[in-house]
């Protein structure tokens, strides 16, 4: 039992008021009023966690959690809202500045699919569906790229929340019916690709003709070519565009890929 406590920190908690609060030391970074703003607006109690103090010298220095008490103080509208510590008594400033420092050093952050699980496990009703959707389509959610296997989960949500539950199903099974279920078909720029081409000629584009002419080219020959012309999922539109309007006289335009709406959020 003496032995165990070298690894219980030596602290108490305590509620605090935001206001006798300070956190303006050099060794803290800038504060991202986008960062504020975006998580009041999803505030959530369970995300909050115990603010990190130092008390020297009668004032209550923040270590870790000056963003935490500024988006407290937002979603309260006060900075009289006492928030939970855990408070060092009578650290030195150069302890506080290694400490914050030393904080994320060995911290793993959680990956796409890890959070998408964890989201599966919450019972999200849109995580769930794409799941569903996926595996009806014959693949698998994955960790790595893989035959069948989509690790692409992050663009599977953004399509999902642009596109809706019938885009995704769509440009999935469009890419299955086109390369089977190979690796390189299943990347994040290539379901993208895929899903803005559905999203913006929708029943004017022909899924068989689609199979027929892009599926004639490797996916990896079309990565390396999509690459070459612009970057992100635009590059990779473009280039199986072209490959679908190959030989046909009734051709789908160009110019609507590149419709403001359609490159709203379009990242390389």
């Amino acid at each position: 039992m003496e032995n165990s406590k070298a690894f219980v920190p030596n602290v108490h908690f305590e509620l605090i008021p935001i206001s006798n609060l300070v956190s303006n030391q050099e060794y803290q970074r800038k504060l991202s009023q986008r960062h504020i703003d975006r998580t009041v607006a999803n505030f959530d109690l369970y995300q909050i966690n115990p603010i990190k103090v130092s008390r020297r010298n009668g004032q209550n220095y923040v270590i870790n959690g000056q963003h935490t008490i500024e988006i407290i103080a937002a979603a309260s509208g006060s900075r009289d809202t006492p928030v939970w510590c855990m408070v060092y008594d009578e650290l030195e400033y150069l302890t506080e500045a290694d400490m914050f420092a030393q904080q994320q050093k060995y911290t793993k952050t959680l990956s796409p699919y890890e959070i998408f699980k964890a989201n599966i496990e919450a019972d999200s009703d849109n995580h769930i569906m794409i799941k569903n959707i996926v595996e009806q389509c014959g693949l698998r959610l994955a960790m790595s790229k893989s035959s069948g296997g989509i690790c692409a989960v992050s663009s599977l949500s953004e399509i999902f929340g642009k596109y809706g539950y019938d885009g995704l199903e769509r440009t999935i099974r469009l890419v299955v019916k086109t390369w089977e279920g190979e690796p390189n078909s299943l990347t994040s720029n290539m379901l993208r690709g895929v899903a803005l081409i559905v999203a913006t000629f929708s029943d004017s584009l022909r899924d068989d003709l689609f199979a027929e002419r892009i599926g004639a080219v490797s996916a990896r020959e079309i990565t390396r070519t999509a690459r070459e012309r612009r970057a992100g999922a635009i590059g990779y539109a473009e280039t199986m565009l072209l490959l679908y309007n190959k030989k046909t006289k009734s051709t789908l335009s160009m110019t609507r890929l590149h419709r403001p709406d359609n490159q709203k959020g379009d990242a390389p």
